[in-house]
Order: C-alpha cells, then structure tokens, then sequence
C-alpha cells in the first residue's frame, strides 16, 4: 500500500466530509450531531487555508482514506502559538499506520510553522486515539466530565498536549 499525504483542496470537500460524516452519525468521537454538506466542508477547508494553517489528507490511488488538520486553540493573540488537532480515517482506513503518518506529517508542519503547544481533544471513552496520541509524545493534561451530550448519553472529554 502505496499512501501520499498532501494538503488538501476544496476539491477533496465530498471525500473528507464522507469520512467525517460516519463519525457524525455513528458515534460519540465528534460532538456535531447533523451530518456536515460538502459546501459545509469546503468552507471549513478554505478557512484553514486561509489563515495559513494545515489541512492534509492520506490518499492512495486517488481515493482519500483520511485527513487531519490544525486550528487555533483559542483566539486572543497570547495563544497565537497553540493549535488544537484533529484527525480522522476512512472506516476501513484504520488499524493501518494511515492515522500515525498523517498525524506525523501534521506535526511535521507545525514545527516548521513554529507553533510550540498542539493540543488534542478526544471524547472518552477512546483507546484508538488515546494510544495514537500518546505514541507520537502527547501527554493527558485536563479530563472534563459529563460535557457533552449525543446519543442519549453524557460524554467525557481528555485533552493531550504536545510541546513542539
């Protein structure tokens, strides 16, 4: 299996917003409760483009298996130099390496764009992301309980974070 990683356009709207759009309905990992439209995603992707920021998708042989992009933390210019992460894989995308390539190549180029604290959130329960987070060096730093509310059910949320 031959993966290429590259940033992604608003040509790869549909593909990502497929892939995002499982976790929407079919879990507790996103906290968004309605499926997002392709232009939806488009803008999200132009957005990030725009402010200079990484959006990458894994492809092989021209089909997207999965896509992982930085946002700011928070707005007040104090935080300009932490990012908060994000990754997601095509269903049959995972348990490959995909998830840690992308993710390897997102941190690739949030060094070089001297971001210094990236910080990831990830809805508990969640082996999968917490194992891949902690394998590439983040560290749990904040536990909320009972903050989000899908699928009839109260949701915790961890973040990890890494220094760059």
């Amino acid at each position: 299996m031959t993966i290429s990683i590259r940033p992604a356009t608003v040509n790869d709207a549909a593909a990502i917003a497929d892939i995002y759009n499982h976790y929407v309905t079919a879990t507790c990992i996103t906290f968004e409760t309605d499926p997002v439209s392709t232009s939806e995603m488009s803008e999200r992707i132009s957005d990030l483009i725009t402010a200079s920021l990484p959006w990458l998708v894994a492809e092989e042989s021209g089909h997207i298996l999965g896509y992982a992009y930085a946002t700011k933390w928070r707005a007040r210019a104090a935080y300009r130099f932490s990012l908060e992460s994000t990754v997601y894989l095509a269903v049959d995308a995972s348990g490959k390496g995909i998830g840690s390539q992308l993710y390897t190549a997102l941190l690739t180029e949030l060094s070089a764009m001297s971001a210094h604290a990236v910080i990831g959130g990830i809805a508990l329960p969640n082996e999968v992301s917490i194992r891949l987070h902690e394998r590439l060096g983040f560290k749990k730093v904040a536990h909320f309980e009972q903050v989000g509310f899908k699928q009839d059910r109260w949701i915790d949320v961890g973040y990890w974070q890494l220094l760059l």
